[in-house]
């Protein structure tokens, strides 16, 4: 049987939709199930749903109040492992948690293409710029800014739509890092995953599901096992400037 799904994660909506089988009995916990070639195409299927988690709690956690923290460390704290650089990160979020043990933190490590040099990328709720300043001990503040209200992907205005952002973030991870993409703490938004339910009607990449009020539909796609998947965006409109009214002429 074909059911379909919808997940929100801030103003992303996605459904997909999918082949079960008749015997399952608890559609909650009813998966698409894809088959693989090899172990290479399993692993990197494993990869996508990393991703894909990645990007939905990250657009369920952060909004245009979040900020973006680029720290980059001096000549005197530099290190030179991604095994120093967890601890020292691990140390740094230790020290914001202390300010305030209810914010949210994810925590990036890279390394620059030219300087290779080993730096971090921060993106919070619940801390002030002047929190992170204070805190990190080990260098440079590149930047510190809020998130954006408007995000656009080939000119399209998706609004607070953050999977590019967290995707740039999530691939900052390299195997010579090794351990996890990220760190970030345990009170992190999680999407709403609605049970999915059976569907009658057939949908195809050209015959999406409709829209949720007030989203629109921004990505479509398919795969040859039957998979379907359809991205949907809450539409946030900009706000309208006052209008241009003159003062009456004086007689």
């Amino acid at each position: 049987m074909r059911v379909k799904r919808r997940i929100f994660a801030g103003v992303v909506c996605e459904q997909e939709v999918y082949s079960v089988s008749e015997r399952v009995k608890n559609l909650k916990a009813a998966e698409p199930r894809e088959r693989f070639k090899d172990e290479e195409e399993r692993e990197r299927h494993k990869e996508q749903i990393a991703r894909r988690n990645h990007e939905r709690q990250f657009n369920a956690t952060y909004s245009p109040r979040s900020l973006y923290s680029t720290l980059t460390m001096d000549n005197e704290n530099e290190v030179h492992t991604f095994e120093e650089a967890r601890h020292m990160g691990t140390l740094f979020l230790r020290r914001l948690k202390r300010v305030n043990p209810d914010a949210q933190i994810s925590l990036y490590m890279g390394r620059g293409k030219s300087t290779h040099r080993i730096h971090f990328h921060m993106v919070s709720n619940g801390l002030t710029e002047e929190d992170i300043r204070a805190k990190w001990k080990a260098g440079n503040i590149l930047r510190i800014e809020r998130l954006r209200e408007h995000n656009f992907y080939d000119g399209e205005d998706r609004g607070q739509d953050y999977t590019g952002l967290a995707n740039y973030l999530f691939d900052h991870w390299t195997p010579e890092q090794g351990g996890h993409h990220y760190r970030s703490t345990r009170n992190l938004q999680q999407p709403e995953r609605e049970t999915p339910t059976v569907i009658a009607r057939a949908y195809s990449v050209d015959k999406p599901p409709r829209p949720p009020k007030g989203y629109k539909l921004v990505e479509s796609r398919g795969n040859k096992f039957g998979y379907l998947y359809f991205k949907y965006v809450r539409i946030i409109e900009k706000p309208k400037p006052p209008p241009n009214r003159k003062r009456p002429l004086k007689c």
